[in-house]
């Protein structure tokens, strides 16, 4: 099934005939017997969409055109090749070519989207009014979001008619809406009060994550308002309008607030909930680096307290590595925390540490001498980690301190081994390691380019 989060924007006046076309050509595809046809059409239609988009050609904005891509051919072979309702041959069906295009631009079915596309062409409909509005709020456009709400007062309790109903409200948080749509202008703060003050519901659920996510904790998970320095206005402004802070599933797949900041890299916006009554669970206070409050989970002979289990210490170990809680850190392995211990992806806590760069955390680790070698699913071990982290825009002088930490411990420095930059690779060539430049990352696995 196609994230309903990527889905794909609509042109400027999309119409149903195009897009009966447009199944059609799916449906001809799929019978062509051309096991690159499908790939083919869904390359034709979102580069179409891209251009009408006329969005920038950076590399992470092509990479993401290919992604949507693929994830469309999948998903349309996957609909379109099963047994058709004869019990045999193709599943080539118009109706199916249908659902895939209805399930890519985020609706759950084809007549829903063609309502949702003949609603757009009258301009004073609810569906106009609030794309219109949703547009306005993630480019900042107060003005034209004022109008809107004062030409229609019941527009700022309207639910899109997208699979999320979200409100106009979730669309601040840049979170679980349309990820075409998740950007956060500079002035979302001011853009927030505006509908609060106009009356939108502070607490109001989105069907993103589960079900169950407000603004509030989809802003708090977010990483566009922290990229744009307002992540703890924005929540701010949402607390003094009376979001509840600790609202069940607020933050999506089941998580309380804090721990869904930290669980999406959010560290920032995890303390800051944190120091604002939210409440802490045994591994989100390791993560925020309460140790007072992880204290509190224990007996004074050191064991877990009933009800707890060793998942939970273990998962508060995992984050305070991630995060450089050391003190946490020590605690925990001094009540007995496994070094080894991962989420069964095979990242350690030395792994977690050494991708959040914090140095005192890795020397912490490394005096209770962790297996170095040990490889997480991707088939890197902590050197290997420290390598790809350094590769992907981590610190080179961070990095060559800790790369150094890891060789001092017993780490071998490998032979041979994938570009990272000009200021590692120097140092790596100096101790006898060589880039090779026919090697590239595969997730945290070196390969070797096949020619």
């Amino acid at each position: 099934m196609l994230n309903p989060q990527g889905a794909l924007p609509l042109p400027p006046r999309p119409s149903v005939e195009r897009y009966r076309k447009l199944a059609k050509e799916l449906v001809r595809a799929c019978k062509s017997g051309d096991e690159g046809a499908v790939g083919e059409w869904a390359e034709r239609w979102v580069g179409a969409l891209a251009t009408l988009a006329k969005f920038k050609k950076t590399h992470k904005a092509l990479d993401r055109v290919d992604r949507r891509i693929k994830d469309i051919a999948e998903f349309a072979q996957g609909k379109m090749s099963g047994l058709g309702s004869g019990g045999a041959g193709l599943n080539c069906r118009l109706a199916s070519a249908q659902f895939v295009i209805a399930r890519s631009h985020g609706f759950e079915s084809w007549p829903k989207f063609v309502r949702h596309i003949d609603a757009l062409g009258r301009k004073s409909s609810s569906v106009a009014r609030f794309e219109a509005a949703a547009d306005a709020i993630v480019g900042g456009k107060t003005a034209v979001l004022k109008k809107l709400l004062r030409e229609d007062p019941e527009l700022v309790r309207t639910r899109s008619t997208r699979e999320h109903r979200a409100t106009l409200l979730h669309y601040v948080s840049a979170n679980g809406v349309e990820d075409y749509r998740q950007k956060t202008p500079k002035n979302i703060v001011r853009i927030t009060k505006l509908l609060l003050d106009a009356g939108a519901e502070i607490d109001a659920t989105a069907d993103v994550y589960g079900g169950g996510a407000t603004a509030l904790g989809l802003a708090a998970t977010s990483v566009h308002p922290e990229r744009a320095g307002v992540q703890e206005a924005l929540l701010q402004a949402l607390l003094d309008y009376g979001a509840a802070i600790d609202r069940p599933r607020g933050a999506g797949n089941e998580d309380p607030a804090v721990l869904g900041c930290l669980a999406n890299g959010r560290r920032e916006a995890a303390a800051f909930l944190a120091d604002r009554g939210a409440g802490l669970t045994l591994a989100s206070a390791a993560g925020v680096g309460r140790l007072d409050v992880v204290k509190s989970y224990f007996d004074d002979d050191g064991t877990l307290k009933p009800g707890l289990s060793k998942e939970q210490m273990e998962a508060g170990f995992l984050y305070a590595c991630g995060y450089g809680r050391s003190e946490v850190v020590e605690f925990l392995l001094d009540r007995g925390v496994d070094l080894a211990s991962h989420s069964g992806d095979g990242q350690t806590g030395l792994h977690w540490a050494v991708i959040g760069g914090h140095l005192d955390t890795v020397r912490s680790l490394l005096r209770r001498s962790p297996s170095l070698e040990v490889k997480n699913v991707y088939g890197g071990t902590v050197l290997g980690q420290a390598l790809w982290s350094a590769a992907h825009g981590g610190d080179s002088e961070l990095y060559i301190k800790i790369i150094e930490m890891l060789i001092a411990a017993g780490a071998e420095i490998p032979r041979r081994h994938v570009p990272v930059n000009q200021r590692v690779d120097d140092w790596l060539e100096r101790r006898g390691s060589h880039a090779e430049p026919n090697w590239y990352w595969y997730g945290e696995e070196p390969r070797e380019i096949k020619r």
